[in-house]
């Protein structure tokens, strides 16, 4: 089994060892190390991991980390404030909002707040329309992630059937566009499939690469793949687990013990698609850095 999962954490660790001695050398050119901010508006425990893991990222690689707490009660004013203060500070390279943000701040309208050239979490309309165009921008980080995941696995898409479950404009559709357009890693025909496809079960038996992130735990079962498909699991989800001293089980949305006595590589969870997230919101803030895009 061990030669069929696509290790993402190994995977994560060389790509840090690559930004680690690029930020050395930029360090070793009398050249300020890059600087990746975020802003955390109140106390949800799934972002605290997230923004406490790119911290310990940020440090191993050597990028120089802050982090806003704002209280859950902060205003769309008060938060626009600090997004203009991030935007205008010369030291700050890139910085990204966490999402989700409380339910009376509307995240499109804060994010179109954020200069496209500090943009490194890649959802600003601009990004978005460049990376649609095939221009230079910063791509989202997860999107990116699996592209680089399947690259450096030496996943053949060229010409492939790729089925992507789930069209959020934080995974799915940015993955259906990176996937299908003409570039040095891209060219497979893409499906994009969401909650009202018709015949889905026939459409995922039909795919070659099929990306998960239906936001469903175990959605994808063995008998639903065709033999020797190559599976990425975006989801990440807690089962309650009296046997497990947690509490609690991970899970993707693939049901694992099914799938992978058919799969020709698949990513686990967790150590898959997860680790790569980070990795390339620290790749974008690099570049930001070095102002490659803008």
């Amino acid at each position: 089994m061990s030669n069929k999962l696509i290790d993402g954490k190994a995977i994560a660790a060389a790509i840090k060892k690559e930004i680690a001695k690029e930020v050395a050398t930029l360090i070793d050119a009398d050249k300020k190390a890059p600087h990746l901010a975020a802003v955390l508006v109140g106390n949800d425990p799934a972002s605290e991991t997230y923004v406490a893991s790119k911290e310990r990222a940020c440090k191993e690689v050597g990028i120089t980390s802050t982090t806003y707490r704002l209280a859950e009660k902060t205003s769309e004013k008060e938060l626009v404030e600090i997004i203009e203060f991030l935007n205008n500070d010369p030291d700050v390279d890139g910085f990204i909002v966490q999402l989700p943000l409380p339910s009376h701040l509307n995240s499109d309208k804060i994010l179109e707040h954020i200069h496209p050239s500090k943009d490194v979490d890649g959802f600003h309309p601009l990004n978005i329309g460049r990376m649609q165009l095939g221009l230079p921008c910063y791509l989202p980080a997860t999107p990116y992630g699996v592209v680089e995941l399947l690259k450096r696995s030496k996943v053949e898409i060229d010409g492939k059937h790729c089925v992507v479950l789930g069209r959020s404009n934080i995974v799915g559709t940015p993955l259906s566009i990176l996937l299908s357009r003409k570039s040095n890693y891209g060219n497979a025909t893409v499906t994009l499939c969401h909650s009202r496809t018709r015949d889905l079960n026939t459409i995922i038996q039909q795919a070659d690469i099929l990306i998960a992130a239906i936001g469903q735990p175990e959605f994808v079962k063995g008998d639903m793949l065709k033999k020797d498909v190559v599976v990425v699991d975006v989801g990440i989800h807690r089962i309650p687990d009296a046997s497990n001293e947690k509490g609690y089980r991970l899970t993707g949305d693939v049901d694992f013990e099914s799938v992978k006595e058919v799969v020709s590589k698949i990513t686990p969870v967790p150590g898959g698609v997860g680790p790569m997230t980070i990795v390339s919101l620290l790749q974008n803030t690099l570049s930001a850095s070095q102002k490659k895009i803008y």
